[in-house]
């Protein structure tokens, strides 16, 4: 191929093509590039020539080319009638007969129509009102869109379960997983945790990501916020979930009843005064669950207003530590009880059942605990400025980070069958509607702590915006358990 046919192909490239020196000084130029930058290009630098820069470029290709003699590839941006052009542009060594460099060609060809296309898919990506994320087959994200990132914050490359399930370990039934198997569209529900501590339902589907060769090379994970549906379709459904999770409780506390009030027949008819006594004692501890029960279904069924008035707070502890003093000898756990004296306002049946539930369930993760340790919970309470200030502690079974931030959702329970997933979410109630904070810390195999704080009055302040604003409100600081007893 002779000197003018070379000419001839470099003018007719229909992209731009230039020929550069060391000083990034143009030596040639093609037709293409001389109508779109002036013919007397020649002699000056490239940056200056059509870029509009009095500087070279920080990352320059052609630069690299010279360094060590390999094609670069790089996305510009060249100036072009006024206005930005994006190109995409390749340099190659040029060599003499010696094999010495002795120039390089640039090769720049437009993208701009492409960019401002990746750009409006880009813009429809993130302004789409859902969460999307692409997950390769370790589950790492790599890709996500602007909502996700402000709520779930930018951690790509990390995994999905950790980012906003807060795991150590994938999800049992994971939709993205079960794509990449079968390479087909699934669906599932899910409760998600936002970086300002929002707990979510998501409607969540996912489609696999081909690549040329037709193989899966990514999943496309899309989630629809319906906690406002899953909130109507609770509240629809309650009644009936409430019978089913309470049936074996009531169950239980009948049956109670019963034996209590047969030693006490028995002991009148036997003359038998400490049968009685027995027998009433049974009768009085199945009465107290069976009002904080009664009390539980009322706060969840309706609500309940407070009935505001002085508590003491040496006698509220002692009839907080007769109902369940019982029941820890049963399970052989120390209930250990220290309380300052002093007095708040709030509602006395409300308060008590708030503190059996969270006392009952630091009793359970004893209980639950198969460790081999002496089990002990501790109940101190105390007036401090003016907060009344309860601490439940214990070391049982202890919760992770899942556990802590669904422990006071409705219906949530870690005991499976055994638990009806009201207690907590009623003691959070409660302490809500008393405009007090609830503190969760636990760590698993070591214990739980709870925290509550009452203001000492608040009758005067609490409105009906407040209670509101409250209920949907709930600290759970995380972290190591730590018991503070003195």
């Amino acid at each position: 191929m002779d000197a003018g046919l070379y000419r001839q192909f470099f003018e007719s490239m229909p992209c731009y093509v230039t020929a550069q020196d060391r000083d990034l000084r143009l030596i040639a130029a093609n037709r293409i590039f001389c109508h779109d930058f002036g013919a007397s290009v020649r002699g000056r630098y490239c940056y200056e020539a059509y870029k509009g820069r009095n500087e070279k470029c920080p990352l320059c290709p052609v630069e690299k080319t010279f360094a060590d003699g390999q094609i670069h590839r790089s996305e510009e941006v060249i100036r072009r009638g006024g206005e930005d052009v994006s190109v995409i542009v390749y340099t190659a060594p040029i060599h003499d007969a010696a094999g010495n460099i002795v120039a390089a060609v640039e090769a720049s060809t437009d993208i701009t129509e492409v960019k401002q296309l990746q750009q409006r898919y880009q813009t429809l990506f993130d302004q789409v009102p859902c969460y999307i994320s692409v997950q390769d087959r370790d589950l790492n994200l790599v890709q996500a869109n602007a909502r996700f990132i402000a709520d779930f914050g930018d951690a790509l490359g990390n995994p999905c379960y950790e980012i906003y399930k807060h795991r150590g370990e994938r999800c049992v039934s994971c939709a993205v997983a079960r794509t990449f198997s079968d390479g087909r569209v699934h669906q599932s529900e899910e409760v998600v945790t936002t970086l300002d501590g929002r707990r979510e339902n998501m409607l969540v589907r996912t489609a696999p990501i081909h690549d040329p060769r037709g193989e899966i090379s990514a999943v496309m994970e899309m989630s629809t916020n319906i906690t406002e549906l899953r909130q109507v379709q609770d509240r629809l459904t309650s009644l009936g979930l409430l019978v089913g999770s309470i049936s074996h409780g009531i169950k239980g506390l009948l049956s109670g009843l019963d034996g209590g009030i047969y030693l006490m027949q028995t002991g009148f008819s036997r003359d038998k005064p400490e049968r009685v006594e027995q027998g009433f004692e049974i009768v009085q501890r199945n009465v107290d669950r069976v009002r904080s029960l009664v009390m539980n279904v009322l706060y969840y069924a309706k609500d309940r207003e407070v009935m505001w008035q002085p508590i003491d707070l040496q006698e509220l502890v002692t009839s907080v530590q007769g109902v369940l003093a019982s029941r820890a000898q049963q399970l052989q756990v120390e209930l250990a009880v220290r309380c300052g004296s002093g007095s708040f306002e709030g509602d006395h049946h409300a308060v008590h059942s708030m503190l059996v539930n969270l006392l009952e369930n630091s009793l359970d993760a004893c209980r639950l605990d198969k460790q081999s340790r002496a089990h002990e919970v501790w109940l101190e309470a105390a007036v401090e400025g003016d907060s009344a200030v309860f601490e439940i502690s214990d070391n049982g079974i202890g919760m992770d980070q899942e556990t802590r931030e669904k422990a006071f959702s409705l219906f949530f329970s870690s005991k499976g069958a055994e638990g009806t997933g009201l207690g907590l979410f009623i003691a959070h109630k409660i302490v809500a509607r008393h405009r007090g904070t609830i503190d969760l810390q636990s760590t698993p195999g070591e214990g739980t702590r709870f925290v509550v704080r009452l203001p000492c009055a608040a009758s005067a302040e609490l409105s009906a915006k407040d209670e509101t604003a409250a209920s949907e409100t709930w600290c759970d600081s995380g972290g190591e358990t730590h018991f503070d007893r003195g």
